[in-house]
């Protein structure tokens, strides 16, 4: 890596020394707004900090979009991996400690590497003229930098919000990948359909290639493609997947090499992740110059696990699905209880959602429900979801200050065959993979909890 990589000389109390913890802290108080898009104030810093000097990678892949980043991203990594790559990711938000958003070669970052990042960050935000940020833009920049020196074959970035305006823009992706496109995020990025595709797109980059990873995608995402001459590969057309006759659960992907090669893999396991997302990954590794191998790709899709992302636990699942959208999937995918068992909800969620939209999409397998605060001025509060639900015909038993106090209730009216589906946000997630869950051991008589 280049010099300006490397730490430079400090002088005495020129920069705080903090533990993680408090270097967290420290970054909710740089910027007036929690989120504000826009690359100049990052991109300041960024150039500042070295990191746009060289690539921060030999490849570098870039994943946009509503929902399926994610697992998009994990099943990459797993794939790469297998195949002997060192792979280094960003992902955001967390669920249980920050050092989740930046894993080198699948292991969580280290506190002492972060501390080195956000350093760095804050000696070249005030070097010079003081540049203020948010505490995404200041942790994507303190990723940037651990993976710039961490001599990867490969770094894959998932975009916070948005696209073109998000920090992680900063830098030019080899390969960029727009997933799904749904509404999300409508104080920031609106409600129109085709404006939202545009602004995913914006991580396109002329003359490299564009993974379209879904078929209901906008026209406006291949046509700024298309304004970039950046080569499109689209799910169901330059790529594809199909179940295996006679095959229980194996399927089997075609795709395509960047100079119309095909190349085919067949009995792959379902990794118990959206089948569109693996072919998206294979498709876009295929591009990034791995040759694909069919026994990694199997070994790798076989062991991918992604926290949060219809996550069972018991008899419980955790899914951290917040638009109509992810709900859908949820809904198609979440198996009935057993015979003589109920099918709870246990949502929370946060107030710029689509709430009712969500509600509807799981009230047609959510019988009961319990309602969960969540806490932060975003945070939904379980009265109004309460009533929400129930202005849709739903049946709410309780409502709780908070998602482990809603476990907790749940914990004295399980039976042994109903199931919970714990969704809503990241935060309602996060909270419960941080506590032991319940299995079912009452028997809740009739309606009588129920808050009409």
């Amino acid at each position: 890596m280049p010099d300006s990589l490397e730490p430079h000389a400090l002088q005495p109390s020129s920069v705080p020394l903090y533990s993680l913890k408090q270097w967290l802290e420290h970054l909710e108080t740089l910027h007036p707004v929690g989120i504000e898009l826009g690359l100049e104030r990052v991109s300041q810093v960024a150039k500042r900090m070295g990191l746009l000097s060289c690539p921060i990678a030999p490849c570098v892949i870039t994943v946009a979009g509503t929902n399926g980043k994610g697992s998009t991203l994990a099943m990459i990594d797993s794939i790469a991996r297998a195949h002997g790559w060192r792979v280094g990711t960003y992902t955001s938000p967390h669920l249980l400690r920050y050092n989740e958003r930046v894993k080198i070669d699948g292991q969580e970052a280290e506190d002492q590497l972060l501390v080195q990042g956000f350093e760095q960050v804050e000696r070249a935000r005030l070097q010079g003229s003081e540049i203020s940020l948010t505490y995404f833009e200041a942790g994507t920049l303190c990723a940037l930098w651990c993976l710039a020196n961490a001599k990867l074959d490969l770094a894959v970035l998932e975009v916070g919000l948005g696209g073109r305006l998000d920090a992680v823009n900063i830098i030019d992706a080899d390969v960029a990948i727009v997933t799904t496109i749904a509404q999300d995020h409508a104080n920031f990025l609106g409600t129109d359909l085709a404006q939202i595709g545009r602004e995913k797109a914006g991580i396109f980059r002329p003359n490299r290639p564009a993974v379209l990873g879904s078929q209901t995608l906008p026209e406006s995402v291949a046509e700024c493609a298309q304004v970039l001459a950046a080569p499109t590969f689209s799910l169901g057309q330059q790529f594809t997947h199909q179940a295996m006759a006679g095959e229980a659960c194996q399927w089997r992907w075609q795709g395509q090499h960047a100079d119309g090669q095909r190349v085919v893999i067949d009995e792959l396991a379902d990794p118990g992740l959206p089948i569109d997302n693996a072919a998206t990954a294979l498709q876009a590794l295929l591009l990034a110059g791995l040759e694909l191998e069919k026994s990694p790709v199997q070994a790798a899709l076989g062991s991918v696990q992604l926290a949060g992302r219809m996550q069972w636990i018991g008899s419980w699942c955790l899914d951290v699905g917040h638009n109509p959208h992810a709900a859908e999937y949820v809904v198609r995918h979440l198996p009935s209880p057993p015979e003589g068992g109920r099918q709870w909800g246990l949502i929370g969620m946060l107030n710029d959602k689509d709430i009712d939209g969500v509600i509807k999409t799981l009230a047609s397998r959510i019988g009961d429900w319990v309602c969960v605060s969540l806490s932060g001025e975003r945070g939904c509060q379980a009265s109004e979801l309460s009533q929400r639900i129930i202005a849709q015909g739903g049946r709410v038993h309780f409502c709780a200050d908070s998602p482990q106090a809603g476990v907790d209730w749940l914990a004295q009216m399980l039976t042994p065959n109903d199931r919970v589906l714990a969704t809503g946000s990241f935060f309602t997630v996060a909270a419960l993979l941080a506590r032991p869950l319940p299995t079912g051991a009452a028997s809740l008589d009739g309606d009588e909890n129920e808050i009409r």
